[in-house]
């Protein structure tokens, strides 16, 4: 049996009060961090959300259409934990039975077939998203009231945009070692993670090893300083 991949990310980190995420949006001026204890709280609560509330089962698919966020990596680990079978924005299309997915207030109306349609807030604080139309409900109120532990299956095959989990960890692992990761570390990276590969090589990568990810949205100018700051000692730009 093959773990899911957030079970196999979680299982390799000896401190979970170190940073884990730290979130930087250059436009609004935003740094959110959080530590591994709170991204796996954020990841808890979206699986309970999804196996107690939702009645996913082990190999369903979920539809993550979302950019980069804190919230977005919540929301993928705790996919992921509940044994899901993640499909990117690229794929939502050939999986237009998925019932449940996950996307931004923006990319509503792209998604008229799913049944669950969840929106993000992608604020800081993860404020409830006004005006929303019917049927189409809000992830930080629905999340909020759900457990931040979470004991769920105990394996998983799919994993992201037809990969296995064993398939996207390995690749992942490939990329870090690649880019000079190592467990521990720190990464700062402007590099998308909304596709699926990009969620591998430039997510999952520096988390799976267990070396923490700076990431800048809308980065204004050269990200040395910023990386001496957090002291990242790979940059990926």
């Amino acid at each position: 049996m093959t773990a899911t991949i957030t079970a196999a990310v979680f299982g390799g980190i000896d401190d979970h009060t170190r940073p884990a995420l730290t979130f930087y949006d250059d436009a609004t001026g935003e740094r959110t961090e959080l530590s591994w204890a709170t991204l796996g709280n954020w990841a808890a609560k979206t699986a309970n959300l999804l196996v107690d509330e939702v009645l996913l089962e082990p190999g369903d698919p979920v539809i993550v259409d979302l950019p980069e966020h804190w919230q977005t990596a919540g929301i993928l680990l705790g996919c992921w934990w509940a044994g899901a079978e993640v499909h990117t924005r690229a794929e939502a299309d050939l999986f237009c039975d998925a019932t449940v997915g996950f996307t931004d207030r923006d990319h509503v109306d792209a998604h008229p077939d799913i049944e669950d349609l969840i929106v993000a807030p992608l604020d800081p604080f993860a404020m409830p998203v006004p005006g929303l139309p019917p049927g189409v409900s809000d992830y930080g109120t629905r999340v909020r009231i759900h457990g931040d532990q979470f004991a769920g299956p105990a394996h998983a095959g799919g994993a992201l945009d037809g990969r296995t989990t064993t398939e996207v960890l390995d690749t992942a692992h490939a990329a870090a070692a690649g880019a000079g990761i190592t467990p521990g570390g720190r990464v700062l990276s402007t590099l998308e993670w909304a596709s699926a590969a990009g969620i591998v090589d430039h997510f999952l990568a520096p988390l799976s090893v267990g070396a923490g990810l700076v990431w800048v949205a809308n980065p204004d100018g050269d990200q040395s300083a910023r990386a001496t700051t957090e002291r990242a000692g790979v940059v990926l730009t």
